[in-house]
């Protein structure tokens, strides 16, 4: 007999990212070295160019640029304070999962809104939405769709109701991030801007998007409760009817009085988190308030002492203040719920655990900008930009941003290693057209979400789809119309936002 034949198989974004290394080390062969004058805040100053002595990377350098990418370097700044960022919200989600406050919040709204289903739609499309939007919430979906889809087939709709309320809810929520510490965070600590700029248009997109996605499900569910024959997923009504059965299925518990405490904090978390970040005093000079509580707060004698007289007032924070909030979030959850000091520090660990990989990654894929940077090919690439968009407007400049980050987002599935990978050259280059670099981000952004509707290459996507067996290509039938409306929708925003400087 002979072999089978191996099925090829996508390699992981870290191998994607280490061959781009490799792939533009050689590049600082090729290319001429140069470089740009700087302002005192380390803003590049366009039309100060000038050619230098090139300075080839070899591979020594190629195997040194994941480790600089985390530590950084004199000319490039490191992942060190995003990828601790993302282990302790890492082990915060831990710690609030042990607790199973989330599960059984959505598993306790599911039974308060039995018998009135429909109105399950739009709750939780905006509870994913936010979920999405603000702490990137993905994979943790998959433990919903065994409660979800019993719960849409039994009262007339399909699997791909009851998918399309987690996946789509929560993607759409990442599509339109406001302050996602793994797309938003990461792509403003590349180009050294603040998470919370363009935090409104944002979440304008946020409320855009996840109003067409709900109104795209209802229609969907709707059409499927008058004919069951227009389900996608029609052929497999009677198996999904049998398997899915209610009656062999229990909802989760109800929620407990330390539960809803944990809930309360885990959103008061977010509310400050993104309160934080917006700088109001840049929006308006007149909105102090946040800058005189603090220095009122810090020089009440003991309290102030006992608080913290370092205390950074709310709107200026940046990551190490927001680390230091999940963390301390963390530890206050663990005493309101009881939690044993083991417990909270193997939930805590085990949460860790399950971000390292986005924390390691987002140091190769700055490993990549390391290598431009100190073969100093970074300044030629931006020159070749500057000239080639001169005569480009600020509302061409970024549609052609939002379709270029569309293939990216297939070759690099990873919403953090791609803004590593790109944003430190994205970001300059919408200067030159006149476009602020939180526009840039959010374009990104938006591609990135779109593709993963339905990218095949997406865990999430593809377990999703598992759990209701529902073939891709059926999804795709199901899915292309939103897409179609969304990347329309999304386009016409980003011009428009252009406008505004």
């Amino acid at each position: 007999m002979g072999k089978k034949a191996k099925k090829w198989q996508m390699p992981s974004a870290y191998t994607i990212l280490f061959f781009l290394i490799i792939l533009v080390a050689i590049l600082t062969w090729i290319i001429p070295a140069g470089q740009y004058a700087t302002t005192k805040a380390g803003n590049i100053i366009a039309g100060t160019y000038k050619a230098r002595t090139s300075s080839p990377q070899g591979i020594w350098d190629v195997f040194m640029a994941p480790i600089n990418g985390m530590v950084g370097t004199d000319v490039t700044e490191g992942s060190i304070s995003v990828s601790l960022f993302i282990l302790v919200i890492g082990g915060f989600l831990g710690v609030v999962n042990k607790t199973k406050a989330l599960d059984d919040g959505i598993s306790s709204t599911v039974q308060k809104y039995k018998g009135k289903e429909k109105a399950l739609i739009p709750i939780l499309m905006i509870l994913f939405a936010i979920g999405g939007s603000t702490y990137g919430m993905g994979e943790e979906t998959i433990a919903f769709y065994p409660i979800l889809i019993p719960v849409m087939i039994s009262v007339g709709y399909d699997s791909i109701t009851a998918i399309s309320l987690a996946l789509i809810g929560s993607q759409v929520g990442c599509l339109a991030s406001t302050v996602n510490p793994f797309a938003t965070g990461v792509a403003s600590q590349t180009i050294n801007i603040s998470p919370g700029d363009g935090l409104i248009p944002r979440f304008i997109l946020l409320i855009i998007v996840t109003g067409i996605s709900i109104a795209y499900v209802m229609h969907y569910a709707d059409k499927v409760k008058k004919d069951p024959s227009q389900s996608y997923v029609f052929e497999r009504r009677q198996k999904d009817l049998k398997e899915f059965s209610m009656a062999e299925r229990t909802i989760g518990e109800k929620l407990t009085k330390k539960q809803k405490s944990v809930l309360w904090l885990f959103g008061l978390t977010f509310v400050v988190m993104i309160t934080s970040l917006i700088p109001w005093s840049s929006l308006n000079p007149n909105w102090t308030f946040f800058d005189g509580f603090t220095k009122w707060l810090t020089h009440v004698p003991f309290l102030g002492a006992l608080i913290g007289k370092d205390i950074a007032p709310l709107g200026t924070w940046y990551f190490t203040e927001i680390t230091t909030l999940f963390f301390m979030m963390s530890v206050v959850i663990m005493f309101v719920f009881g939690m044993k000091e083991s417990e909270y520090i193997d939930a805590f660990l085990g949460g860790m655990t399950e971000f390292l990989s986005v924390a390691i990654i987002v140091a190769v894929a700055r490993g990549i900008q390391v290598i431009m940077n100190n073969g100093y090919i970074t300044a030629t690439v931006l020159h070749a930009g500057e000239n080639g968009l001169q005569n480009l407007s600020a509302g061409v400049f970024i549609v052609l941003t939002y379709i270029f980050y569309i293939p990216m987002s297939f070759l690099i599935p990873s919403t953090s290693g791609l803004a590593a990978a790109t944003m430190g050259i994205m970001g300059p280059l919408g200067k030159f057209s006149g476009v602020d670099g939180s526009l840039v981000i959010t374009a990104y952004q938006s591609a990135s979400g779109l593709v993963n509707l339905v990218t095949p290459t997406s865990g999430i996507v593809m377990g999703a789809l598992a759990i209701g067996h529902v073939d891709i290509v059926k999804w795709w039938k199901y899915m292309w119309k939103l897409v179609a409306i969304l990347f329309v929708v999304i386009a016409v925003f980003l011009v428009i936002c252009s406008m505004f400087k």
